[in-house]
């Protein structure tokens, strides 16, 4: 073994045992069945340091890099595939303020104190209806005396809601004539605020409606701002709306997509397992051995795995030339969707080879596969979604 994944197993053994992964795992079912919050498995994380990952050593943390992060999440997603998108959003965001420390960059190492300090951090960046995502936003920001801003507009899919206390945001900072908010059909234009709200401020509200398909521990309700101070001091960045290029944004992508890709390759990989194990089980009356030597089903469960492999790849080696700090330019932002979306569906076609692999069994509703089905679907709703990221591809060949 190599030093490097000498590493990896090591971090496994400290932060995931083996005996935790399987506590998680049986709690995973009941998390989904009575549609509630991994407390338990928060508070297991805690106690483990996971909350503290990417906080330096400096900062009283273990420093862990991106690369190792993702290898982490995807263990546990192949126990607990909710509690791994959650706690993502929390990983996330440190994972962003590591990435400018790394890069020269200390405005945001506060955040780090805030995490030894129990603090839990969330991703209030997604909105109804905004296709620009990072580009702009439908929520409006509206410039205090104090130097800070107040917004007002909504946050979907806020993963950690029952627990966050440090929430990133952004909103559209509202012009001279009151308007904010890039129009529909023009360029994201205009200035945006990038920042981070506290829980106990005045004007949040968080949705009680979460009854989905899928990732349901995850609690990832809508967040409702009215009005909400964004105090100066958590003011992280104003900046111009549309296609311009900005640490902040690029280190927020970074994370967001490889760490999320991270989840649906663990989802992808316990697929298998559940696969192979399924077959394993079942004897053909027809061949008179079990599934797992019958041609066609090892055909099936053969391609699941081959269109898995390059998924751990892409993952890990963009991870790791992050960390680098590698410059790809312009190439970034097709490696980091492309590992997002490969991944998704990995976890979708791994999971339904798998269900067919159980026969039966597995569309029971107490099978651990009829759950993971499920989770993967969560994949489909990540941005970009693969229509909103076709035109990149092809204009990266095309368009010169």
């Amino acid at each position: 073994m190599t030093e490097r994944e000498t590493r990896v197993s090591e971090l496994a053994a400290q932060y995931l045992p083996d005996d935790v992964l399987e506590r998680f795992r049986e709690r995973a079912d009941v998390y989904d069945r009575e549609n509630r919050f991994f407390d338990e498995d928060l508070a297991e994380l805690k106690d483990l340091g996971y909350l503290t990952l990417f906080v330096p050593r400096s900062h009283g943390g273990p420093g862990l890099s991106l690369f190792e992060v993702t290898r982490l999440q995807q263990r546990l997603a192949t126990a607990a595939p909710g509690t791994a998108l959650a706690i993502n959003m929390h990983l996330m965001t440190t994972g962003v303020v590591k990435a400018l420390a790394d890069r020269d960059d200390d405005s945001l190492n506060w955040v780090f104190d805030e995490v030894m300090a129990g603090e839990i951090f969330a991703f209030g960046i997604s909105e109804p209806s905004n296709d620009w995502v990072l580009q702009g936003s439908n929520t409006e920001a509206v410039r205090t005396a104090d130097g800070g801003f107040e917004l007002t507009g909504v946050k979907i899919f806020t993963s950690l809601s029952p627990v966050w206390t440090r929430l990133i945001v952004h909103g559209a900072v509202a012009s001279d004539d009151g308007i904010a908010g890039p129009d529909a059909d023009e360029p994201a234009e205009g200035e945006l605020v990038y920042g981070f709200i506290e829980r106990d401020a005045p004007g949040i509200t968080v949705s009680d409606e979460w009854d989905v398909l899928g990732m349901r521990a995850s609690q990832s309700r809508a967040t409702i701002l009215d009005h909400v101070p964004m105090k100066p001091e958590r003011v992280s960045r104003v900046i111009p709306a549309g296609k311009h290029p900005d640490l902040l944004t690029f280190a927020i992508t970074s994370n967001f997509q490889l760490l999320i890709a991270a989840v649906y390759a663990g989802v992808a990989a316990r697929a298998l397992e559940l696969g192979a194990a399924g077959l394993h089980r079942r004897k053909s009356a027809k061949a008179g051995v079990t599934f797992a030597e019958v041609p066609e089903a090892r055909t099936r469960l053969a391609d699941a795995h081959l269109d898995f492999m390059p998924v751990t790849a892409m993952i890990d080696a963009y991870a790791r030339d992050f960390d680098d700090l590698i410059d790809h330019g312009a190439g970034w932002p097709l490696r980091l969707v492309g590992a997002r979306i490969k991944s998704a569906e990995a976890a979708r076609r791994n999971a339904e080879a798998a269900l067919m692999c159980t026969s039966g069994s597995g569309f029971g509703n107490k099978h651990e596969l009829s759950r993971l089905f499920r989770d993967a679907t969560a994949g489909l709703f990540h941005p970009p979604s693969a229509d909103a990221a076709r035109p990149m591809y092809a204009a990266a060949l095309l368009d010169g």
